[in-house]
């Protein structure tokens, strides 16, 4: 197959461009596949798409480059094809809306796949006619404003296929959304290997990662340590992650007086070294739309105390033997949590074990093998059968928009 994915910007760093650089690697072993990215802000991205993975860009905004678009009259009129609820609708402009519909125009692919709700309406409304049109939902449906559900209930119709990373938005998408005629299957995201030595669960360190923002909820994972430590002053605590919250932490770690017990170790690239060097892995988050880092500390042999947060640690940690789940937002639950490894060295390298074990399902050949089996059955859909479910869907979408413009305007009439 000739797999095209379609990225925000491949050349940083975040679970998104993590994600679909190991699911590109993984399928270029034995497809034809291209990462194409709508930006290009560093002359080198930061992973690596390997060496039968092709890697383009739409827009250079790399002011020093030649090709610079940055300046480019289209570039600062507002995008009409990008949805304007959505999260990175200010980065998007008309240039960008002319540079991706040339893209998708032009595509000679059997698989197109966009990976945020933006580039999905984009693939919609503007692929080819041939192409299996593939919209992965990095995030979650709940975590999208009214207008942008509006938005992909009225244009997802039009796609083949809609995959989330857990069982519990694809249901969600399945109760909220109406998509007649769309696959709609749930694919979690993959980690590789680490490729070095796992833990053995005997250093005294407590590792947590991610950025700084408040819904990872660190503060809480701070306070909880404050009674660790007490019991078990030995034990340290480490935190990857760079972000706003940043200041806010370090005031609270010296105000606890844990600047001896808790240190902000700022962004490391890679992981797997901070991870194996660590023997219980922590995630304090109110919400998470996957887990990637659970994932990651149980590939390096960690077991992971987690708050039990929508919607993807459930799906990955199973309890009492790989790891813990705890109540969202409970301090005392985390401190007890992580206190019954610390005191327990038998019980956490046992479910050390038991993380490294089992965490090999999200490995990437795992993953691309489920989405090889998804290409492959959209495919053998055949042209005319493909054709009549696009029909439909773009019939279904002008009937959605229809309503709920119509909806907005009665209910807007009402509070009037």
């Amino acid at each position: 197959m000739h797999i095209s994915f379609l990225i925000h910007n491949a050349y940083g760093i975040g679970g998104t461009i993590r994600t679909t650089y190991n699911l590109a690697r993984t399928l270029g072993e034995q497809h034809d596949v291209e990462i194409v990215s709508v930006f290009r802000h560093r002359d080198v991205p930061v992973f690596d798409p390997g060496p039968n993975v092709r890697l383009s860009h739409l827009v250079d905004i790399r002011k020093k480059s030649p090709a610079y678009d940055g300046g480019d009259p289209e570039h600062a009129r507002p995008a009409r094809v990008f949805p304007r609820s959505e999260g990175r609708y200010k980065q998007y402009s008309r240039l960008t809306d002319r540079r991706i519909a040339e893209y998708l125009r032009r595509l000679e692919c059997d698989v197109v796949v966009g990976t945020r709700p933006g580039l999905n309406v984009h693939i919609a409304r503007e692929a080819r006619r041939g192409p299996v049109r593939v919209g992965q939902e990095h995030l979650t449906l709940s975590t999208h404003s009214k207008a942008l559900k509006r938005t992909l209930r009225g244009v997802y119709p039009r796609l083949d296929a809609v995959t989330t990373v857990t069982q519990a938005d694809a249901e969600t998408y399945r109760d909220q959304m109406r998509l007649p005629g769309v696959r709609l299957e749930a694919v979690p995201n993959s980690v590789p290997e680490p490729g070095l030595e796992p833990a053995d669960g005997t250093g005294k360190w407590v590792v947590a990662a991610g950025r700084l923002a408040p819904v990872k909820r660190y503060d809480l994972l701070i306070r909880a340590f404050e009674k660790v430590s007490a019991v078990r002053p030995d034990w340290r605590l480490r935190i990857y992650g760079g972000g706003d919250q940043r200041g806010k932490l370090r005031a609270l770690i010296d105000r606890l007086g844990l600047y001896n017990h808790i240190y902000l170790m700022g962004p490391a690239n890679p992981l797997d070294p901070e991870w194996a060097k660590g023997s219980i892995a922590a995630v304090t988050s109110s919400m998470e739309s996957f887990g990637m880092t659970i994932v990651e500390a149980m590939r390096c042999g960690l077991p992971v105390v987690s708050t039990d947060c929508p919607h993807g640690p459930a799906e990955i940690i199973d309890d009492g033997v790989d790891g813990r789940l705890v109540p969202t937002g409970d301090v005392d639950a985390i401190a007890t949590a992580l206190l019954g490894l610390i005191n327990d060295d038998e019980l956490r390298q046992r479910m050390g074990q038991e993380a490294l074990k089992r965490s090999a399902r999200f490995d990437p050949s795992q993953v691309a093998g489920r989405y090889e089996s998804l290409f492959a059955d959209l495919m053998g859909r055949g042209t005319m059968r493909g054709t009549l479910h696009r029909a439909r869907g773009t019939l279904l979408s002008g009937v959605f928009a229809t309503k709920d413009v119509g909806h907005s305007m009665f209910g807007r009439a009402r509070t009037a």
